[in-house]
């Protein structure tokens, strides 16, 4: 039938898969973050941001085991899946270093603690001046380029 390669290749593109929807959830939902000045509407969204960002995690699980297995089993010699998981590293800790950190402190402003529970009241204040200095193009443009990088070093296989 199938070989365990292709199967450790197939959870592999699920995980690649599951993690492109979730974080899709999630960066739509960073366009309307800045704009949103009702606090319940604005709690709601970070709220959906942060369970779909549980499913990116899962999913990021799925793609790392399937990948790195499938890179092992496949006994794949060429270092471009190493370079792909640098890239996924590397854009993962930007991206956590600063839209993650910006979106903190928008939940943090909107009275919740972690990704969902509301703990008090809304700091009005924080919250407007957190929204105005968060800007959703650096969670684009830098995921975007490093999804890009990863997909050439698949697709091309350049080393």
């Amino acid at each position: 039938m199938y070989s365990m390669y292709s199967w450790l290749v197939f959870a592999h593109l699920l995980g690649v898969f599951g993690f492109l929807m979730s974080h899709g959830v999630a960066t739509f939902v960073t366009f309307r973050v800045r704009a949103e000045k009702d606090v319940t509407a604005l709690r709601a969204l970070l709220a959906l941001s942060g369970q779909s960002g549980i499913a990116m995690n899962v999913s990021l699980l799925v793609l790392l085991v399937g990948g790195i297995s499938a890179a092992i089993v496949g006994n794949i010699s060429s270092s471009w899946p190493f370079a792909a998981l640098v890239v996924l590293i590397v854009v993962s800790g930007l991206m956590s270093a600063f839209p993650g950190r910006q979106l903190r402190k928008i939940r943090a402003a909107a009275g919740l603690t972690g990704r969902i529970k509301v703990t008090g009241e809304a700091n009005p204040v924080a919250l407007a001046a957190s929204q105005a200095a968060f800007n959703p193009w650096v969670s684009v443009v830098t995921g975007g380029i490093g999804l890009a990088i990863i997909l050439w070093l698949m697709v091309l296989k350049p080393f």
